[in-house]
């Protein structure tokens, strides 16, 4: 009877070991969808359910790396593709290098290397590897300063950037990554604000949180669309069209700068009304960087905390 027993109770434990082990080797050999039963609530069972589980994570994972994938193949294909042609054009005598094609390829370049530094920040960012230095930072200037280095863009679309009256606020921020913040958000409301519309930056003070509101009367994102402003590449226009500018990642760096700065950003928007994109940052000190590392705003570059969105 003894020996009977402990045959049943391997077989009964062996079986379900056998089923795990050979869906891990499928797991292995690219089957991402592979899901093993699970039967009962003893340790087999909660293992079976634990293995569902990251079968199911590394299958979402290994979708958005491929849709990463092709979304930075599409935002690179575009200006590698016309600076190509019109280099062709020139070597065939078609066209002439004269200032305006040499203004559009300037252009063309640029973009290429905003997509490539925010890239790069948005890596930093989601590595966990980007450095803060956060000094005390008042939020009024912080502000003024970001509408006045977008009043350029936003007179050329026809769009008002006005900051609110408030009180004097102090919050601890890395300068150079908040000024990148509110820029990135001030930049992508100015794209999808029409012409006559507005965008006003405000902010308020909790007891442990600074919160700083950049609101616009543009064309709003629809409630389906609004849980996908923060993905990477997100854009409310189906045609992915780049008229209106900007690599697809600003707001994504934002997320991931406010989380990086242990704070969150969240938005609201109505169709045809308008959007606000609200930072939420603590007003006390955050982790900082051993000394000497400080990195200063020239070393990202001209205007890398104004507009790059």
């Amino acid at each position: 009877m003894t020996v009977a027993v402990t045959t049943l109770a391997g077989i009964r434990l062996v079986k379900p070991l056998r089923t795990l082990t050979e869906a891990a080797m499928r797991v292995e050999a690219g089957e991402l969808s592979t899901r093993v039963p699970v039967r009962g609530g003893d340790e087999i069972a909660r293992l079976s359910t634990a293995f569902n589980a990251m079968s199911q994570r590394r299958e979402q994972l290994e979708t958005v790396r491929r849709d990463m994938t092709n979304d930075i193949a599409h935002e690179l294909r575009t200006p590698v593709s016309n600076i190509r042609g019109w280099l062709e054009a020139v070597e065939d005598g078609i066209a002439r290098p004269d200032v305006d094609l040499v203004t559009s390829l300037l252009g063309q370049s640029r973009q290429l290397q905003h997509i490539i530094d925010d890239l790069r920040d948005l890596s930093a960012a989601e590595a966990g590897e980007l450095r803060l230095a956060p000094e005390p930072i008042q939020v009024s200037e912080l502000l003024s300063a970001t509408a006045m280095a977008n009043q350029a863009t936003a007179a050329a679309a026809g769009v008002t950037v006005t900051v609110a009256d408030g009180e004097a606020i102090v919050v601890m921020a890395d300068p150079v990554r908040a000024r990148q913040m509110v820029g990135n958000l001030v930049s992508n409301a100015i794209r999808h604000t029409p012409a006559g519309g507005s965008v006003t930056l405000s902010a308020r003070a909790d007891p442990e949180t600074v919160v700083i509101d950049v609101a616009d009367t543009g064309t709003g994102i629809s409630a389906d669309e609004l849980p996908h402003v923060f993905d990477r590449f997100w854009r409310a226009e189906k045609s992915r069209g780049r008229q209106s500018g900007g690599s697809g990642l600003g707001v994504a760096i934002v997320r991931r700068l406010a989380e990086a700065h242990k704070g969150t950003v969240t938005a609201v928007s109505t169709p045809n009304v308008g959007s606000t994109f609200t930072l939420h940052l603590p007003r006390h000190s955050i982790t900082t960087e051993p000394p000497g590392e400080r990195r200063s705003a020239t070393a990202r570059g001209p205007g890398r905390g104004e507009a790059v969105v």
